[in-house]
């Protein structure tokens, strides 16, 4: 792929854009020498500005969504591309969220341009848990783990039962909620269903993969070892 269209892919600007970058000397080798738009060079070795390209496309990151934030492009309000450089809005292939937290709904979120992953992920046959922690309006009545667990639970609106979700009662009204599907506000449904109301409500895991020591507002670029995790049993 050439340069210009490589850099223009990546959302650093139109192709006519980035013509006038190499114009004006800002794109380099690692070394500082100027590259022009015809070198033929690895995507490791250029700069713009003395900082190394993005990565390329097959991007897979992990951001702490905070409250307040919703995964859309098009929202009035804040959305989760607010907290990535703003070129990665402009990415091509689309940098597109795996799955959706609603607004009121904190942590982690996966990101990806590389659709056949990001339908792997999603996909009710990879049966990935997804591991959320709510705290509750209300106590626990000690007989939400079994009805979850039943496979028999039925959503309002809905006509096929839930798939097993696992429950956790951590205090009387904090409960730690590990499901394998992704209906639409599935947790704060699933508690309605047993006469709670979810006021906070956080994801801390998908699959083998975990925040860690992610501050929230914060994203980092996922690694092979990092979707072996994510696929595995273990953090």
């Amino acid at each position: 792929m050439k340069l210009v269209r490589l850099i223009a892919n990546l959302g650093y600007g139109s192709r006519k854009q980035v013509a006038l970058m190499f114009r004006e000397g800002r794109i380099t080798d690692p070394d500082g020498e100027v590259l022009y738009a015809d070198d033929k060079v690895g995507h490791a070795d250029v700069r713009i500005d003395g900082e190394p390209l993005d990565p390329p496309a097959g991007l897979v990151l992990m951001l702490h969504k905070p409250t307040g934030y919703t995964c859309s492009t098009r929202d009035p309000g804040r959305i989760v591309f607010d907290l990535l450089p703003p070129r990665f809005r402009l990415r091509s292939p689309a940098l597109s969220p795996v799955g959706r937290l609603d607004r009121e709904t904190s942590g982690l979120l996966l990101m990806t341009d590389d659709g056949a992953l990001l339908h792997r992920i999603i996909s009710p046959k990879s049966k990935l848990a997804k591991v959320y922690e709510a705290r509750l309006a209300g106590d626990l009545r000690g007989d939400e783990g079994a009805t979850f667990a039943s496979g028999g639970l039925m959503l309002e609106s809905e006509t096929t039962p839930l798939a097993p979700a696992t429950l956790q009662a951590l205090a009387p009204r904090h409960a730690r909620l590990s499901l394998t599907e992704g209906r639409y506000h599935q947790v704060r449904r699933m508690f309605a269903a047993v006469g709670n109301h979810v006021e906070a409500l956080h994801r801390s895991r998908i699959g083998g993969l975990e925040l860690g020591d992610l501050g929230e507002g914060q994203w980092r670029p996922l690694h092979a070892a990092d979707l072996d995790r994510l696929f595995g049993d273990d953090p």
